[in-house]
């Protein structure tokens, strides 16, 4: 596996841990699916859409509350959150935006 294949990978995995730290919050899971426009039962099936884990960790990064107690409780600085985020798709700048 290439080095960016892993670290893609890694990104992943830590966005799965960050979406199962919204789902399991009676606070932060509404939120999110208001803001997203998701309905609980369909969070499985768009996590596997482009984009959707990106807009996990962009939805914890958006409020730092949520972001220091994402860190505390999961053990990782708030740092690692933007890093993750970088590294999957619809996660960074690189993209061709419309005009």
């Amino acid at each position: 596996m290439t080095n960016a294949a892993s670290m893609r990978e890694e990104a992943e995995t830590f966005a799965v841990r960050a979406l199962g730290f919204v789902a399991g919050d009676p606070e932060l899971l509404p939120r999110f699916l208001a803001i997203t426009g998701i309905e609980a039962r369909s969070i499985r099936h768009a996590a596997a859409e482009p984009g959707f884990l990106a807009g996990v960790l962009q939805f914890i990064l958006a409020h730092e509350p949520t972001l220091l107690r994402f860190a505390e409780e999961t053990g990782t600085p708030p740092a690692a959150v933007g890093k993750a985020l970088r590294e999957l798709p619809l996660g960074n700048d690189d993209h061709e935006r419309s005009t």
